[in-house]
């Protein structure tokens, strides 16, 4: 599955070993991933953040300024989809982040220079606002509100519009891109908040989205949740450390970071992305690890995720067969089950440890694992305090590697 983090986006002036196996198998980097997605960046990748630009909101009206009661509380006797929305929309917000970013005049080679004289001069760069829009839902009385990385990343300012039509200059308190976290602070009291969902969730629960969409402010739209546990490689974004909800409720750009709510209208999740060209499937990152991300990026701006540095493949028969018709690879895969270390990042914790490419890992402290979510679901939670232990087959032979995980290297 191809994978597209693409964003709508405006524009506007102001003032070795491992090498060739790496090739033929889908490697995932664990821990040395960053995020694809952006508010201000484009690949031509099926999932798509949901944020959406600017100018195409310029014909919304907004409502007018209203009272709103701080505690949104679905009555007792709400039954109907209406009376939830009604009750919590005031949480849902929207919002508006830009940066200015400056654009190079081009180079131009010295022989035009020469034969064109004045008029080939470098021009000075020009400085662009670049703008986007998603959703946020409040979470706190005092005005913290949580949405995703991708919607205010790289953001010089921040607007948060009520759906009173109150607006707000926020500040980012912290952004995490390896899970698509973010929370914004406004100097406000008396705020609206949701609820957050502490029952498990199950396929076929109702599923309740509120955002912007294309532009669309406080939409809703109605379905279930179609599975819990989505990872991140079944998604497309294997760089992310976190598995996802998926749903059939509609969401499109600009529903990023806005909230997917239960029956009673309690948070499950934050939407997230959706799979182009495809009808009724959407992603929302589960409530339980938005606050997990966003309690530490409150405490200290940011999480350090642990990292170990291997890239890895789940091991199959195939995956074997082919590994061990290659005389190039340099080893031999023996064993039946577990996931293939297809390349170590140099200087790593993997590395100084002494594992190798060709070594299949085949328990992590203590746990049977077979895929690489399963490794990198066990470093994540073995964190960066206490050893931790890989059982592994090299050629045959069975031992143990301990290694202490270092914090992800930061992407410049």
């Amino acid at each position: 599955m191809t994978v597209d983090r693409s964003e709508h986006k405006s524009s506007q002036p102001s003032s070795r070993r491992g090498a060739k196996l790496a090739k033929s198998l889908a490697l995932v980097l664990l821990g040395a991933g960053t995020a694809t997605a952006g508010t201000y960046a484009a690949t031509s990748t099926a999932i798509s953040p949901l944020s959406r630009t600017a100018a195409e909101n310029s014909a919304i009206v907004e409502p007018s300024a209203a009272a709103v009661p701080v505690s949104l509380t679905v009555p007792a006797e709400a039954t109907s989809v209406a009376e939830v929305v009604q009750a919590v929309g005031p949480a849902v917000v929207r919002i508006n982040a830009s940066r200015t970013v400056t654009q190079q005049s081009p180079n131009v080679p010295e022989s035009f220079r020469r034969f064109f004289g004045d008029q080939m001069r470098p021009q000075i760069p020009r400085e662009r606002t670049r703008s986007g829009v998603g959703s946020g839902f409040i979470v706190s009385e005092d005005g913290q509100i949580l949405t995703n990385a991708h919607v205010v990343e790289g953001a010089d300012t921040v607007q948060v519009t009520l759906k009173d039509g109150r607006t707000f200059e926020g500040t980012v308190l912290g952004s995490d891109p390896v899970t698509d976290v973010a929370v914004i602070d406004l100097e406000a009291n008396d705020l609206p908040t949701l609820v957050v969902s502490e029952a498990e969730l199950l396929p076929g629960e109702v599923a309740i989205a509120i955002g912007n969409p294309l532009g669309l402010d406080n939409t809703v739209t109605v379905g279930i949740v179609s599975a819990t546990g989505r990872t991140s490689g079944q998604v497309g974004i294997p760089d992310k450390r976190v598995d996802f909800i998926q749903t059939d409720a509609a969401i499109n750009p600009g529903n990023s970071g806005g909230p997917l709510l239960n029956a009673r209208g309690e948070v499950i999740g934050m939407n997230t992305a959706i799979i182009q060209g495809a009808n009724g499937i959407g992603f929302a990152i589960p409530i339980n690890d938005v606050q997990r991300i966003s309690t530490q990026l409150v405490a200290n701006g940011r999480v350090d995720h642990p990292f170990i540095g291997i890239r890895m493949v789940n091991l199959t028969a195939d995956v074997r067969d082919s590994i061990n018709q290659d005389p190039s690879n340099g080893f031999r895969v023996s064993a039946d089950s577990g996931v293939l270390v297809a390349d170590v990042v140099p200087g790593s914790p993997a590395a100084r440890a002494g594992m190798r490419s060709g070594d299949v890992v085949s328990q992590v402290n203590g746990t049977v694992i077979s895929t690489g979510q399963e490794v990198q679901q066990a470093v994540e939670d073995n964190g960066l305090d206490r050893e931790l232990r890989l059982d592994i087959d090299r050629n045959g032979d069975t031992r143990t590697l301990s290694l202490r995980p270092q914090p992800l290297p930061t992407q410049s």
